[in-house]
């Protein structure tokens, strides 16, 4: 049998990076897979994807900033395959802001994505298995940046910090409803958004990935696959009664000195 056999899994920033990897491992793991994106384009590729192996999966273009459109996709969830047993909060914002330069309209920006959508998608994810009394499991994808962050990560900092007390609390609410909420404090990671971040904000080249691991314990980024398989692992049964962690999913250790 195979970890997520049988269960509906809703993720949300499917399309691509870390979500994407989340949506493979799932289908991968027997499960039926419902993902959103703000861009139709990679959300339908990798959906259609996934039907021609034979996985039932569909893509719902949402902006979680939206809540409305989060509360929606719950809802598209339950009515394309009757329930909603798993959740991976993936959407996320990584735009850069200081202390001093970070505007009232980023700070809420990230406010909106990092934090409120996660509440009124648990919101929905969980009205949906206390409607049918069953057990589910939720996943948040946090950031090591929850304990601190860098300088220029004050506002994204904030609504990732906020997002593990809330992890917390929701799973010591519904811990007798057998719904089990757990967090991945996810480190620096090789996506294509990381990319994408690093170019436009940091002016690196081509081969930052490579200078990056020069100064890393283990010599290179983290994969979103790994990340994904860990993600999965907490959905299944395999994790337990483990609820309310949120895990530090990183190579460096949190607090330490040398």
């Amino acid at each position: 049998m195979t970890l997520l056999d049988d269960k509906v899994v809703l993720v949300s920033g499917g399309s691509k990076g870390v979500g994407a990897a989340v949506v493979r491992a799932a289908a991968r793991e027997g499960a039926s897979v419902l993902l959103t994106g703000r861009r139709a384009e990679p959300g339908e590729a990798l959906a259609a994807e996934l039907v021609a192996t034979g996985v039932q999966a569909a893509f719902v273009r949402t902006d979680v900033s939206d809540v409305a459109q989060a509360k929606a996709s719950v809802a598209a969830t339950v009515n394309r395959f009757g329930r909603v047993d798993c959740l991976v909060n993936c959407a996320g914002l990584t735009s850069r802001g200081s202390l001093l330069d970070t505007t009232p309209e980023l700070f809420d920006e990230h406010i909106a994505v990092n934090l409120r959508a996660p509440f009124f998608l648990m919101q929905g994810a969980v009205a949906d298995m206390l409607s049918r009394q069953a057990p589910g499991t939720i996943v948040n994808i946090i950031s090591t940046s929850a304990h601190c962050g860098q300088p220029f990560l004050a506002p994204y900092s904030a609504a990732k910090a906020g997002l593990a007390g809330l992890t917390r609390n929701a799973a010591h609410a519904h811990r007798f409803d057998r719904i089990r909420v757990n967090g991945l404090n996810i480190g620096w990671t090789d996506t294509e958004g990381e990319d994408a971040i690093q170019r436009a904000f940091h002016g690196a080249g081509d081969d930052w990935r490579e200078q990056a691991g020069k100064n890393l314990p283990m010599g290179r980024l983290g994969r979103a696959d790994e990340i994904a398989e860990f993600a999965v692992f907490l959905l299944s049964e395999r994790s337990g009664v483990v609820t309310g962690s949120v895990i530090d999913w990183d190579q460096n250790v949190i607090g330490a000195i040398d």
